[in-house]
């Protein structure tokens, strides 16, 4: 039986990832002026948790992302894994984007295989790695293949094992699913728990998508719209897998797009405004 992560278990773990006090502000070059994306993001993620994050577009969720990934620094505030400031990119976190992000001349098992090259671990144990990461999403026999001469969902999966071949702490995916159909992304969605349930591990999960969040998530932190602040952090109470017709799933989707209706439309509002500038 699958065991239901409680508030209490979530603040007995020990805390991978830390952020206090997070702000983040771009200045806006055309209108003169700077716009804060985050401000004041206080938030701890447990080991192995699977978090989601939910907002409206321009809330800084993939902004909060990157910052974890090391692709960009905070204007203010404190990120850390481990106990350690997050600085820079690094191995021990694997990152998957909305865009598939493949080297097209390379096929499925040199695309899997690249970060492994470029940190020179040894041809015999890159081999083992890359085959078993490939049969673990499903692509044996497809080795050989290029990006091109795969569907959209098996692009995914090689970008998913990609981030997995290098062992991270941490899976950060940014909309992995936005581009799929209906149909593939349900199969993504299983597939991407089926992995991370073999291998636990902390993963932080962007999405709009309500009932996505709360299909994967063990948390789903609601932001609210620009300046990004988180709105609420909602604990899914619900035993995997997930039954998206309950009664259970339906209430908890439905309080959650409660709580983003009035950011949404503060969004569409702001959007409106400065389309009028």
């Amino acid at each position: 039986m699958n065991q239901v992560v409680t508030p209490a278990a979530l603040r007995q773990q020990q805390s991978r990832i830390v952020v206090r006090g997070l702000r983040k502000h771009f200045i806006d070059i055309s209108r003169r002026e700077q716009i804060v994306a985050l401000d004041g993001i206080d938030l701890e993620i447990g080991d192995d948790e699977f978090l989601t994050i939910l907002g409206p577009s321009g809330c800084g969720k993939t902004t909060l992302l990157n910052i974890v990934a090391g692709f960009d620094q905070a204007t203010s505030g404190d990120v850390r894994l481990d106990g350690e400031a997050i600085l820079k990119p690094g191995p021990d976190r694997g990152v998957v984007f909305q865009e598939y992000a493949l080297f097209p001349w390379l096929t499925v098992e040199q695309n899997i295989e690249f970060g492994l090259r470029e940190r020179r671990v040894a041809k015999a144990q890159r081999r083992t790695r890359v085959r078993d990461q490939i049969a673990s999403v499903g692509l044996s026999g497809f080795e050989r293949r290029y990006p091109q001469e795969l569907s959209g969902g098996m692009r995914q999966r090689v970008a998913i094992a990609r981030a997995l071949v290098n062992d991270p702490k941490i899976l950060l995916l940014d909309e992995p699913f936005a581009a799929l159909d209906a149909q593939t992304r349900t199969l993504m969605q299983q597939e991407l728990l089926r992995v991370w349930s073999a291998a636990r591990r902390t993963a932080i999960f962007i999405t709009h998508n309500i009932e996505e969040a709360i299909l994967l998530g063990d948390r789903i932190v609601v932001m609210t719209a620009r300046p990004g602040r988180i709105k609420e952090i909602v604990t899914v109470n619900l035993p995997r897998p997930r039954d998206v017709t309950s009664a259970d799933f339906n209430e908890t989707r439905r309080r959650i797009g409660l709580m983003l209706e009035s950011e949404v439309q503060a969004t569409f509002v702001a959007t409106q405004g400065n389309a009028v500038d």
